[in-house]
C-alpha cells in the first residue's frame, strides 16, 4: 500500500530532480537511442519514485534506481507498440539487449560520458541556434518549458514547438548521439561554447523585460560552463567559465535597490563577489598559461583588469586597450572594435574615442546595436555636444526593451534638457 508522500519528500525528489535529471537522462539516451523515449521514461521513473519510495525509503543510490526503473519502463512501452506493429518487435530486442548491463556497473567517469554526449547533440551546428539553446537548458540543465518561456520571453508554447522541431531535425538526420572525433572538437566545442555563452548572456543583461539580470539563467550557464571545464578541460572552456565567473561577481552591485540600472563607473565595488572572482582569476590564469587560448580567455583576461582594480579611475585602461587588440586580431567583430574605442576613450579622452565610435558606425553592422549609440551619445554628453549627445540618447532608446535600460537612457535625456 502506498505510504503519503510528505512534503520532505516531495522536495527531495524535487532537488533530486534539478540535480541527476540531466546525468539520468544522458544515460537513458545512450541505452534507448531515442531522445523522446528517454525522456518520457525518465518522467515515468520519478512519477515511480513519488509513488513507491514514501513505502520503501529512498535508495542508498537513487541515480541507479531511476535508471533501471526509467528502462524497463521504455521496453515496456516499445513491447505494447510492438504487438500492433512488427515493425517495433525488432526494436524493442534491440532495446533490450542494450540495457542488459546494469546501470551500478558503470563508473562515474562512463555516467559523465554519457552527459558530454549529450551536450554535444544538443548543440549540434545542424540545430538552429535557437533550438540549442532551448533543447539544452531542458534535457541538460532540466529547466521546465514553462521556466524558458519565461526567461526568453516568449510563450511556452512557442518554446515548445522550438524544442519538438530540434528534436525531429536530432531524429530524421540522424544526428549522431557521441563526442566529436579529434578533429572535429574544435569547430564543434566553439558551437557549445557559444550556446553556454548565450544563455549567460541573456542572464546577464536581458534582452528585455523588467530586470537587468536573470539569476536563472546566468546560474544555469555557470553550471553548464563548470561541467564542460570538468568533462572538456580545453582552454577556452576554462576561459568562458572564468568570463562567466568574472561578470557574475558584479551582478549584486548593477542595479539599485529600486532595480535602476548601474554603470561600471559607479558600482558599489564592495558589492562584488570576491569569492568567484578569485576563482575566475585562477581560471584565466590557468587558460593563458596554456598559449591555446581564445577570445572567450582574452575576454576573461579583460575582466579581470577590472577586477583586480579599486575603482573605475585605477583601472588599467591602457592593458585592456592592449588586451582588445590581441582579441581583435582573432575576432575582428564590430562589437569588440566598439568596446575597443570606448577603453580608447578612458586613456585618451572622449574626442579620440568618439573617433573611434564613429569609424565603427560608419563601417556597418550596429546600425541598430543601442549599446553603440548610447556609447557615442555619452561621448558627445561628456564633449559638450549637447544636442548631438541627445539625439544620440534618444536613438538608443528606439532600440531597447530593456525597462532599467530604458530608464536610464530616459533619465540621461532629461539631465541633458
Amino acid at each position: 500500500m502506498r505510504g503519503p508522500v510528505t512534503e520532505t519528500l516531495s522536495k527531495t525528489i524535487e532537488t533530486l530532480y534539478r540535480l541527476e535529471s540531466g546525468r539520468v537522462l544522458a544515460t537513458l539516451v545512450r541505452l534507448l537511442g531515442n531522445l523522446d523515449l528517454a525522456e518520457e521514461a525518465m518522467h515515468e521513473a520519478f512519477a515511480a519514485a513519488l509513488e513507491f519510495w514514501p513505502q520503501t525509503g529512498i535508495p542508498e543510490k537513487p541515480r541507479p534506481w531511476l535508471i533501471s526503473t526509467a528502462r524497463f519502463k521504455a521496453i515496456d512501452v516499445i513491447r505494447r507498440r510492438a504487438r500492433f506493429d512488427v515493425a517495433q518487435r525488432d526494436l524493442a530486442a534491440q532495446m533490450e539487449s542494450r540495457v542488459h548491463v546494469a546501470p551500478e556497473a558503470r563508473g562515474e567517469e562512463e555516467i559523465e560520458d554519457d552527459r558530454l554526449r549529450l551536450i554535444f547533440t544538443c548543440c549540434h551546428p545542424a540545430l538552429p541556434p535557437e533550438g540549442q539553446v532551448a533543447l539544452t537548458l531542458r534535457e541538460i540543465c532540466g529547466l521546465t518549458t514553462e521556466e524558458i518561456a519565461r526567461a526568453f520571453l516568449v510563450t511556452p508554447a512557442t518554446l515548445a514547438q522550438r524544442i519538438v522541431r530540434a528534436k525531429a531535425k536530432i531524429r530524421e538526420t540522424p544526428i549522431p548521439y557521441e563526442v566529436p572525433t579529434p578533429q572535429e572538437l574544435p569547430e564543434r566545442l566553439d558551437a557549445v561554447l557559444q550556446v553556454v555563452y548565450l544563455v549567460f548572456n541573456e542572464g546577464y543583461s536581458a534582452a528585455a523585460g523588467a530586470e537587468v539580470t536573470r539569476a536563472e539563467l546566468t546560474g544555469e550557464a555557470i553550471r553548464l560552463g563548470r561541467l564542460l571545464a570538468e568533462l572538456q578541460p580545453e582552454a577556452e572552456a576554462t576561459g568562458l567559465l572564468a568570463l562567466m565567473l568574472l561578470q557574475e561577481s558584479r551582478r549584486a552591485a548593477r542595479t539599485s535597490p529600486a532595480g535602476d540600472l548601474i554603470l561600471l563607473a559607479n558600482q558599489d565595488r564592495a558589492l562584488w563577489n570576491r569569492e568567484l572572482i578569485a576563482e575566475g582569476m585562477a581560471l584565466v590564469e590557468k587558460a593563458l598559461k596554456s598559449r591555446r587560448f581564445g577570445p572567450y580567455t582574452l575576454q576573461a583576461a579583460i575582466a579581470a583588469v577590472h577586477a583586480e582594480a579599486e575603482s573605475a579611475a585605477a583601472t588599467d585602461w591602457r592593458q585592456i586597450v592592449a588586451l582588445y587588440n590581441q582579441l581583435l586580431r582573432i575576432q575582428p567583430s564590430p562589437v569588440v572594435y566598439l568596446n575597443r574605442a570606448v577603453a580608447i576613450a578612458m586613456c585618451d579622452g572622449p574626442e579620440a574615442g568618439l573617433a573611434h565610435v564613429e569609424a565603427v558606425l560608419e563601417h556597418g553592422g550596429l546600425e541598430n546595436y543601442y549599446l553603440a549609440h548610447s556609447a557615442r551619445a555619452d561621448l558627445y554628453r561628456r564633449l559638450g555636444r549637447t544636442a548631438e549627445a541627445r539625439a544620440s540618447y534618444e536613438r538608443a532608446l528606439a532600440l531597447t526593451q530593456q525597462g532599467p535600460e530604458r530608464q536610464f537612457l530616459q533619465e540621461r535625456i532629461r539631465q541633458l534638457k
